[in-house]
Formats: structure tokens, C-alpha cells, sequence
């Protein structure tokens, strides 16, 4: 899954976003499974990358829930 920019992210429709907010979590507990049972991930820098969308994501819901 492509790491999503702010501009995008706020393009999107409030379902959309529940959306992607949800197969980014499921991705996210995938990696730190594979990590945690001491598997080499292909790619080290995932686990942050997912971290930082998810937070990009609540923190533009954040915004438009307060405008």
C-alpha cells in the first residue's frame, strides 16, 4: 500500500478514510507480527511508514472534525 500524502488524504471522503485508517492498522499489526517473531521484514522502514500515515490520517480527521 502506498504511503498516503496530506493533499490526498484530504481529498478523501470521511468513509474513505475509516477505510484506509483500517487496512493501515491491519497492516501495521501484519508487520509488527512478522517482526516479533523474529522474521526479517523486506522492508525495515515499513513499521514507521504506517505509523506516520495512521497518524497523518487521524490528525487530518482531527482538523476537519474541528473546522
Amino acid at each position: 500500500m502506498a504511503i498516503l500524502r496530506p493533499d490526498e488524504i484530504r481529498e478523501m471522503t470521511s468513509e474513505e478514510k475509516r477505510e484506509q485508517l483500517v487496512k493501515l492498522t491491519d497492516e501495521l499489526i501484519r508487520e509488527r507480527a512478522i517482526a516479533s517473531a523474529g522474521g526479517a521484514p523486506d522492508n525495515p522502514g515499513r513499521i514507521r511508514e504506517i505509523r506516520r500515515t495512521i497518524a497523518r490520517i487521524k490528525t487530518i480527521q482531527r482538523e476537519q472534525e474541528e473546522a
